[in-house]
C-alpha cells in the first residue's frame, strides 16, 4: 500500500449509521479508502468492520483517532488503528520439527509476510543454526514440570521487552498454562497438526490413519486455556486414501501445516481477523 496508510478495525453493537459515521470523518480528513469490509453477526447483533485508507502526508495516527472519537463515543466502538508502515514484531516458538518455522522465515525473506522476527524460542537446541543463519536471537529454554512457570515468565518478559505483537507456536510441543494462555489471548497463534476438533493430542495423523479417514488437514487457531479449542483462523484439508501409510499422512501434513500457519499469521498481521466470542471474523 501507499505511504501513510492506516488500517482501522472496529466492533460494536449493530445500529444504523456506523459506516456513514466512520467514512464521513475519514472523508473530512481527506483520507482515501483503499479497502472496506464489514460483517453483521445477526445472532449477537455485533458489527465488525475493517477499513484500510491512505491519510494525507504528514497526518499522524493521533490526528485520525481524534477525528474518529465522536463516532467512537456515539456507537461505543472498540477500535484499533494500525500504521501499515510499522513492521509487526513476532516471536516464534518451535520444538524439534522445524518445517513450519522454516516456511515462516522464507515467506518473511521474500516479502510475502511483513514482519520482523525478534526471537526464536525452543525447548530444544535443534533450530539454533537456523536462527544464527537468520541473525535472530535464539533462546534455548528446556521445560520441565518443576521450571514450567519460571520459563513461561521468561517468555512473557521477552515478549514485553521485545515489543512483540504476536507469538507463534510453530509446532511448539509444550502446552501453555491457563495463566499464560489468558495473558496472551488474541496474540498467540498455534498450528494443530490435524483437522480440529478430531484427533487431538499426540500423533493425530497416526490416529487418523488408524481410523481410515479420507481427509486430513491442519488448523491454525488462537491459543486459549482450552487445549486446541481456541477460535479458528484458518484450515486446509487434503484427500488421502487407504493406500497411503501413516508416514505418508505425516509428510502431507507437514506441507499443510506450513501453509495454513503462514496464511493465518498473514491474516492476523494485516488485521483481517477479529475475535467474535469462540469464533473469528476473517476478512479476506
Amino acid at each position: 500500500m501507499a505511504t501513510n496508510t492506516f488500517i482501522l478495525v472496529l466492533s460494536c453493537d449493530d445500529k444504523p449509521g456506523i459506516v456513514a459515521a466512520v467514512t464521513t470523518e475519514l472523508a473530512g480528513l481527506g483520507a482515501n479508502i483503499a479497502e472496506s469490509s464489514q460483517f453483521w453477526d445477526r445472532h449477537t447483533n455485533s458489527f465488525f468492520m475493517r477499513i484500510a485508507f491512505q491519510a494525507p502526508e504528514g497526518m499522524a495516527g493521533d490526528d485520525v483517532e481524534r477525528a474518529l472519537q465522536p463516532a467512537i463515543d456515539r456507537f461505543q466502538m472498540r477500535t484499533t488503528l494500525t500504521e501499515v508502515a510499522r513492521r509487526p514484531r513476532i516471536v516464534i516458538l518451535v520444538s524439534k520439527f522445524d518445517h513450519a518455522l522454516l516456511h515462516l522465515l522464507y515467506q518473511i525473506r521474500v516479502g510475502w509476510l511483513n514482519a520482523e522476527v525478534v526471537a526464536i524460542v525452543s525447548n530444544h537446541e535443534d533450530s539454533r543454526r537456523t536462527a544464527d543463519l537468520e541473525a535472530v536471537p535464539y533462546h534455548y529454554w528446556p521445560v520441565t514440570k518443576t521450571n514450567k512457570a519460571e520459563q513461561e515468565e521468561k517468555l512473557l518478559h521477552l515478549v514485553q521487552e521485545a515489543g512483540a505483537d504476536l507469538v507463534i507456536l510453530a509446532r511448539y510441543m509444550q502446552v501453555f498454562s491457563d495463566t499464560l494462555s489468558k495473558r496472551l489471548y488474541g496474540k498467540a497463534i498455534n498450528i494443530h497438526h490435524s483437522f480440529l476438533p478430531s484427533f487431538k493430542g499426540a500423533k493425530p495423523y497416526h490416529q487418523a490413519h488408524e481410523r481410515g479417514v479420507k481427509l486430513i488437514g491442519a488448523t491454525a487457531h488462537y491459543v486459549t486455556p482450552d487445549l486446541d479449542e481456541g477460535p479458528i483462523i484458518e484450515q486446509e484439508t487434503e484427500r488421502v486414501s487407504h493406500a497411503l501409510t501413516a508416514d505418508d499422512f505425516v509428510a502431507s501434513g507437514r506441507d499443510i501445516e506450513s501453509r495454513v500457519l503462514a496464511r493465518a499469521v498473514k491474516l492476523h498481521l494485516e488485521r483481517r481477523v477479529m475475535l467474535n466470542g469462540h469464533k473469528t471474523v476473517v476478512f479476506s
